[in-house]
């Protein structure tokens, strides 16, 4: 019994190791069994129980991953079916501060700031589910892209959650207070060219870093493709043309 079971712990040790060198993506073959994964897990849709995984694939940073999860829905509305809580908002947030300025795919953004939008849009209520810090706005802030204007859906995402925590202000809670006057300084200083947004975020977390090289998959074959065509099958053989008979000469006089 004590072997079976240890034979079984080894088994589980040995496919979560595998399936962690699968999301590392370090190579061609990791990055295709990545999209399998996550096209699997787009069937099965996210619920409050499978959500963690879902954002450890956004965390993958690899664009074709990341579209194979989210497939042909909105990835605004993603993260739509989950009940917002503490965890899940201290997550996105720490992604979002890991997240290089321009490193990250738009879609990987997209999905998360869906979900602060969504959050929120009663500001007094999510600042109640999870009071966001000054640092946590700065690295929301910083993925604004001045240069792409207020149209560009990643840069609406963010200031659509920048103008629902300016309404915050609160003289009485200066935690909170401080959080509206700095998300009304990186709103105004994001439309008002005269300004940099280092007047107003720390110029350590805006340094813009080009998209790391991604391993991109194969181009994927239909399962027609790589199937062997069957051979042609041979023509029966003709008759030998011989010395016609003496009845069919009979009958051609």
């Amino acid at each position: 019994m004590e072997e079976n079971t240890w034979i079984d712990n080894r088994v589980d040790d040995l496919e979560i190791s595998s399936l962690q060198r699968i999301l590392a993506c370090r190579n061609q073959e990791a990055v295709e069994a990545a999209i399998a994964y996550a096209r699997y897990l787009a069937s099965l849709g996210v619920t409050p129980e499978n959500c963690p995984v879902f954002l450890s694939i956004l965390e993958i940073r690899n664009r074709w991953v990341v579209e194979a999860l989210v497939g042909k829905q909105d990835p605004f509305k993603m993260l739509s079916a989950v009940q917002p809580n503490a965890n899940l908002l201290s997550h996105i947030f720490r992604m979002l501060a890991d997240w290089p300025k321009g490193e990250i795919s738009p879609v990987n953004l997209s999905v998360i700031l869906g979900a602060l939008r969504s959050i929120y849009s009663t500001p007094r209520n999510g600042y109640n589910l999870y009071p966001i810090s000054l640092a946590e706005l700065n690295s929301l802030g910083k993925h604004l892209d001045k240069d792409k204007g207020q149209d560009n859906p990643v840069n609406r995402a963010i200031l659509d959650c920048l103008y629902k925590l300016s309404s915050l202000e609160n003289p009485s809670d200066p935690a909170m207070d401080q959080i509206s006057s700095q998300a009304l300084a990186i709103r105004n200083a994001f439309f008002d060219e005269r300004r940099r947004m280092q007047d107003v975020i720390p110029e350590v977390l805006l340094g813009r870093k080009e998209r790391r090289q991604e391993i991109e998959p194969r181009r994927e074959a239909a399962f027609s493709e790589g199937m062997a065509k069957p051979a042609a099958k041979a023509a029966p053989p003709q008759k030998a043309a011989g010395r016609p008979s003496r009845r069919t000469a009979a009958k051609r006089r």
